[in-house]
Formats: C-alpha cells, sequence, structure tokens
C-alpha cells in the first residue's frame, strides 16, 4: 500500500510539473515565431511546410496520438530550451548579411553562363537536391548556396523557390523568404504548402488579411492539412475572428484542442472573458480536461469570480483523488 501511494504521488507530481512547463514554455523567448510555439506546445502543428508533405488522411499525419504529443510538449520545449548546439539553427551574421544582399545579383545569369553551365552538366535537379539535403541537416548557408543554383539554372523550379525561401525565413530575411514564396506560388498556383508557407511569412509580417486569402486557398486544395489549418487560425485571431478561427482549429485538432487553442491566444491577447467561455467550452468536451480546469481556476480568481474559481479546484481535485483510487485498486 505505502509503495502504491508513493508511485500515486510520484504520478501526480509529473502530471503537476508537465502542466506547469507547457504553460510557462510559451512565455520564455524561444525560437520561432510564439504564436505558432503555443500551437506546438498543445501539440499542434503551425508554421512553415520544409517539404510537400500533401495532404494526409488524420490517421497518418505526422505526429501521432494528439493527447500524447499534448502532453509531451513541455518535455520538447525544455529541449529546445536546453538542446545540444547542434541541433540550432544557424545565426546570420553581418557576413552572412552582406553575402545575401548579393544574392540577387549572382542569380542572375546571362545565356552565356547558363549555357556554360548546362555543358558542364550541372543541373537543376541535382542542386535542388543538395539544397534540400543541407536545409534538412540545418546546414542553411550551403541550402541558400544551392538552391540559389537551382533557380537560375531554372527559375520555373516551383520546389527550389519555396525551400529557398524556408531557408531564407529561418535566416531571418522575412522579405527574401516572401520573394522566393511568391515565385514558387508563380511556378506552382496550385500547391497548398507553397501557398501555406507564402501566407505563414505574411501572417508572421503582419499582413494578415493577404496571409488568411492564401491560407483559404491552401486549405481549399488541403481541407484536412492540421498545419494550414492552424495557420489559418492563427492568422484569423489576430484579425479578431475568433469564432471563425475556433472553427479552423477544430478541424484541425478536433473540439478539445480548438478550445484550448483559442482560448490560449485570447489569453495571450489580454482578453481573460473571453478566454474562459473557450476553456469553459473544453470542459463541456472533456469534464475531466485538468489543463482547462486549471486556467479557468486561475482566470475566475484574477477576475473576481471566487466561487467559479473554487468550483474548478474542487473539480480538479476529485480528478486527483479519482487517479489515486485507480492506483490503489491495482
Amino acid at each position: 500500500m505505502y509503495k502504491r501511494r508513493l508511485i500515486a504521488i510520484a504520478i501526480a507530481v509529473m502530471l503537476t510539473f508537465a502542466a506547469t512547463v507547457m504553460w510557462s514554455a510559451a512565455t520564455i523567448q524561444r525560437e520561432g515565431d510564439p504564436d505558432a510555439n503555443v500551437m506546438e506546445d498543445s501539440g499542434s502543428l503551425a508554421g512553415e511546410a520544409t517539404e510537400s508533405e500533401g495532404e494526409q488522411a488524420p490517421e497518418q499525419k505526422k505526429g501521432g496520438n494528439k493527447v500524447a504529443r499534448f502532453f509531451g510538449a513541455p518535455f520538447r520545449a525544455l529541449g529546445k530550451l536546453f538542446g545540444h548546439k547542434n541541433n540550432k539553427l544557424q545565426r546570420m551574421t553581418e557576413k552572412d548579411a552582406e553575402k545575401f544582399e548579393s544574392v540577387g545579383v549572382m542569380r542572375v545569369d546571362d545565356e552565356r553562363t547558363r549555357q556554360a553551365r548546362e555543358a558542364s552538366g550541372e543541373s537543376a535537379m541535382e542542386h535542388l537536391a543538395a539544397g534540400r539535403n543541407y536545409l534538412n541537416s540545418g546546414r542553411i548557408n550551403e541550402a541558400i548556396s544551392e538552391l540559389s543554383t537551382a533557380t537560375s539554372l531554372d527559375p520555373k523550379l516551383g520546389e527550389a523557390h519555396n525551400l529557398l525561401g524556408v531557408a531564407f525565413a529561418q535566416k531571418g530575411l522575412a522579405d527574401r523568404a516572401k520573394d522566393s514564396y511568391e515565385k514558387a506560388v508563380k511556378a506552382e498556383p496550385e500547391d497548398a504548402q507553397v501557398l501555406n508557407n507564402l501566407g505563414f511569412t505574411l501572417y508572421q509580417n503582419g499582413n494578415y488579411r493577404a496571409a488568411v486569402d492564401r491560407l483559404k486557398r491552401a486549405a481549399k486544395l488541403a481541407p484536412r492539412d492540421e498545419r494550414i489549418l492552424n495557420n489559418l487560425g492563427l492568422a484569423l485571431c489576430r484579425l479578431g475572428k475568433f469564432d471563425e478561427a475556433y472553427k479552423s482549429f477544430a478541424r484541425a485538432n478536433g473540439e478539445l484542442t480548438g478550445h484550448l487553442n483559442i482560448a490560449r491566444m485570447l489569453e495571450r491577447f489580454g482578453r481573460e472573458d473571453d478566454a474562459i467561455k473557450y476553456y469553459e467550452g473544453a470542459r463541456r468536451v472533456d469534464p475531466n480536461c485538468t489543463f482547462a480546469l486549471r486556467r479557468l481556476a486561475d482566470l475566475y480568481q484574477r477576475i473576481g469570480k471566487l466561487e467559479e474559481s473554487q468550483n474548478a479546484r474542487n473539480a480538479l481535485a476529485a480528478i486527483s483523488v479519482e487517479a489515486n483510487v485507480a492506483m490503489g485498486g491495482k
């Protein structure tokens, strides 16, 4: 009995720690877009797609079980904060900036240069493959060099423009990323992932209406793509269209995660009353959702609704008691 009690206490401590880290991870300075990080902390895909992933059935999507991803998020966050240096993106230096300022000039090939490259056996597809490999391994400078060569050899190679945009975005060169994505969309106007990347870059640059336009086009082409739907939800949030954003989040990950994601975004915007509405929605979907109950207990206390706050705490305590009884019954 004593051993079982120790096990139950250990599990309770781990769950409390996980929920605390998951909530605080979004407030610690991390790489990447802050709103996309919020999505990731709840186990939702967002941001740019580094490959042409295509539309997948929910059960085939990368990431597996949503619940496992949700509770694994704090540990992924810690991994990003304290991870090995080799896993970090290369930082842009002043030397890099000077080099990339001349990329546009280097990529302008006259016909003789193009013919010379073709005669030497160089292939746009070969440079595309090399650039993709460098990008996947985090060697961003080399990726930019190879992908720039690929697009100069074949200006209509949409995938090369798209991956070049990803590389520029990871370097923090937002304008160059946007230019590359626009060229990719021109070459591949029906590619949902390319539209997603352009839409997300527009979103990051604060051009929310244009972002929504591109992301809605992408969602029509890939109506079950989780990343596209979450990015669309983020952009709609920035336009204040929260009910529409919720529908997009719910389409991406289900009603429970949809309520949680929109509630977390509303908290980021300081709209606590509206956040409570969506946390209550999550509670209706899953009465034992401890994350929603913890946030409700805190938010109700902040706005002076002490009875509601205590009710949420009582519900949490009841769940803890049930967990202890379940452990003791084994």
